[in-house]
């Protein structure tokens, strides 16, 4: 990737590898200095594609404001319905009726990408996942995403929810700002669940040194998308 040319510390990278066939823009990339805000790379950063698995972030930024605001604790327990233990993988494999503590759903959608825990975390928030989708919506309308819509809580594939390498950095700085007591989980490279061990899609935290974790995704729509921060 181009982006990664750059090695100035605290450096946030947002990268589209998107399907020209269906979005809007091959490659689409942004890097801007994590501190100050300021661009030092840009190509076609203003542009919609298909978010994928990059949703997940916003989806734990919801889940960490619940934690914060005592509406929930990392270890509450959230139900497993039958809609979400239907959702396609990547997942955990969970099933109608269970139970998954917070702390095991956010570690399921930071390592695993998992699209099951996705739908537990958003309908245990909302009630059902289109409404979740609706805040996840006007929460980027609050912090400054102004070209992102949410449609589901997972980046499943759905062509009303897009957004774009810029809106993304800004979700991402916004995490880091808001939640820094939670930072230290997107450097997880694996955690376990109920004996079975799940290892992070980020390659990059194994081949580009200082490189931090935070969050991949993919559909066959969008290619391969990327943040990540160093």
């Amino acid at each position: 990737l181009p982006a990664l040319r750059w090695t100035l510390l605290g450096v946030l990278t947002v990268a589209f590898m998107a399907a020209p066939s269906v979005s809007e823009a091959k490659y689409a990339s942004i890097v801007i200095d994590a501190k100050t805000g300021k661009v030092r790379h840009s190509v076609n950063a203003n542009t919609r594609n298909f978010p994928a698995s990059l949703t997940k972030v916003m989806t734990l930024y919801l889940l960490f404001e619940a934690v914060d605001t005592k509406k929930l604790t990392f270890d509450s327990g959230l139900k497993v319905s039958r809609r979400a233990a239907l959702q396609p993988a990547s997942k955990l494999g969970l099933k109608p009726g269970q139970m998954i503590k917070v702390r095991e759903a956010a570690a399921a959608l930071i390592v695993r990408s998992a699209n099951d825990a996705a739908t537990v975390v958003a309908e245990a928030l909302a009630g059902s996942e289109r409404r979740f989708a609706l805040r996840m919506t006007q929460k980027a309308r609050q912090i400054g995403m102004s070209r992102t819509t949410f449609r589901n809580a997972s980046g499943l594939p759905h062509r009303g929810q897009m957004s774009t390498a810029k809106d993304m950095a800004t979700l991402t700085r916004r995490m880091i700002t808001r939640f820094p007591h939670y930072y230290h989980l997107f450097s997880k490279t694996s955690f376990t669940y109920q004996g079975r061990r799940y290892r992070s899609h980020n390659k990059l935290l194994e081949t580009y040194p200082g490189a931090e974790e935070f969050k991949t995704g993919y559909i066959r729509a969008s290619g391969y998308n990327l943040i990540t921060t160093a």
